[in-house]
């Protein structure tokens, strides 16, 4: 009986990290202190496996956009992990098309998993039409354009591919953005333009660079876009009627505008309307999408509460630098190759200048001394770049570079995810 107990709160606690649950969720769980023998080993292994490949099969099939609504999908052998993660956040339907809302999205990037819901909600045109009609035009954007709207609203899945690249991209990112979509060099973008955007992210990852496409092949696909079903961000961009245009300031405005609007609310679930968050929960921040075992996350929090013994916090403003600057690492990729050699460990004289040559401004010495505090293992002030971008990487793109959820096969994911629970038991 003991067994079966044991058992069944190990599962569930392999399906919550592996699987997207909410961290608060596991504290509902607690573990029956019992000794694991080898059968109870062989039930983990036989329900877990079992588990895993009903989760991969149950979000098999075809995953529709708005932008090619009547055309017909081959099922998907193995869905990405952008694509489970949309559809697991998706709340509403309309006309057999799945779409998120504005909240779904910045709960996609936000937290674990989605609120509990009984299925989508299914939505009727008048509920679209008098939502559409409630989008703001882009000259009413802010830093909570989301928020305001909230549940009213549809982004469709190409759209949230797109959102995804905004908040990952520089300033410097942004102009090689917008002239993506601008192909005939106007300097202003229409509707018909930005819908190229579609065939560019339903490209396979490998295919999906910023690089010039084929007069004749990008002229092609213009001419190919018949009518599409508009959304939230259609209208926001080119009006109800579709007819306005997009310049670069105002392309430039809103991907400012998203990405401080996440960056803020990450930063608030922390702060609990106060002005600083703890240097601890600033480290859970930067790991909690990252590919570090939950043991290596927790050393390197315990790590940084025994070298700060007393709390100075983490400002908003330093916060926000830190994440502007970390949508520059394939720049400080390259600033720290000049300053290093051999791949040599970095002091934070070094690291600090090589932020400014890629961003334009200083990190605050106290947050370069937490960045430190969480990397640096042995405290001889030095860190590996090499393995700080890899783990950064990992939370700027948000777990989608994870290698269990979308690189690896079923058998060395279940591996994994056993091996990281066990570790849990040293």
């Amino acid at each position: 009986m003991a067994a079966s107990i044991c058992r069944k709160n190990i599962f569930y606690s392999i399906c919550r990290r592996n699987f997207g649950h909410k961290r608060s969720f596991s504290n509902s769980y607690k573990f029956t202190k019992c000794k694991i023998n080898r059968a109870v080993v062989a039930g983990l292994s036989t329900a877990c496996f079992v588990s895993f490949s009903a989760f991969y099969a149950k979000w098999k099939g075809i995953l529709q956009v708005h932008a090619d609504e009547g055309e017909e999908k081959k099922a998907k052998k193995s869905p990405t992990y952008r694509e489970m993660r949309f559809l697991h956040f998706a709340s509403v339907e309309y006309k057999g098309v799945i779409y998120m809302t504005p909240q779904d999205f910045l709960e996609s990037v936000t937290e674990d998993m989605p609120r509990p819901r009984i299925g989508r909600t299914g939505l009727t045109e008048s509920e679209v039409e008098s939502w559409l009609k409630r989008t703001p035009n882009r000259r009413y954007g802010s830093t909570k354009l989301f928020r305001n709207l909230h549940d009213k609203g549809l982004i469709s899945y190409t759209e949230y591919l797109f959102l995804l690249c905004v908040l990952t991209k520089s300033k410097s990112g942004f102009r090689i953005a917008f002239n993506m979509f601008d192909t005939d060099g106007n300097q202003i973008v229409d509707k018909k333009e930005f819908l190229v955007l579609e065939t560019f992210f339903t490209l396979p990852p490998q295919e999906r660079k910023f690089v010039p496409r084929e007069r004749k092949k990008l002229q092609a696909l213009l001419d190919s876009i018949g009518p599409v079903q508009d959304t939230t961000l259609l209208v926001h961009f080119f009006g109800s009627k579709g007819k306005d245009v997009l310049k670069y300031e105002d392309f430039h405005r809103f991907m400012e505008n998203l990405q401080s609007e996440v960056i803020e609310l990450e930063f608030l679930e922390f702060s609990k309307g106060l002005a600083t968050i703890s240097e601890e929960d600033f480290a859970r921040i930067l790991l909690r999408y990252t590919m570090l075992d939950k043991s290596d996350v927790e050393e390197c929090i315990a790590r940084v509460k025994s070298r700060v013994p007393s709390e100075k916090g983490i400002s908003f403003e330093d916060f926000r630098k830190f994440c502007q600057f970390l949508n520059t690492l394939d720049d400080f990729t390259i600033a720290m190759k000049m300053y290093t050699y051999a791949d040599q460990a970095v002091s934070k004289e070094d690291f600090q200048r090589a932020v400014f040559v890629c961003t334009g401004s200083n990190l605050s010495p106290h947050l370069v001394e937490t960045v430190f505090n969480i990397f640096d293992a042995d405290g001889d002030g030095h860190l590996s770049y090499v393995e700080f971008i890899s783990i950064m990487k990992d939370r700027l793109h948000r777990g989608s570079r994870s290698q269990l959820m979308h690189t690896q096969d079923k058998w060395t994911a279940f591996k994994s995810c056993v091996k990281n629970e066990m570790k849990t038991y040293n």
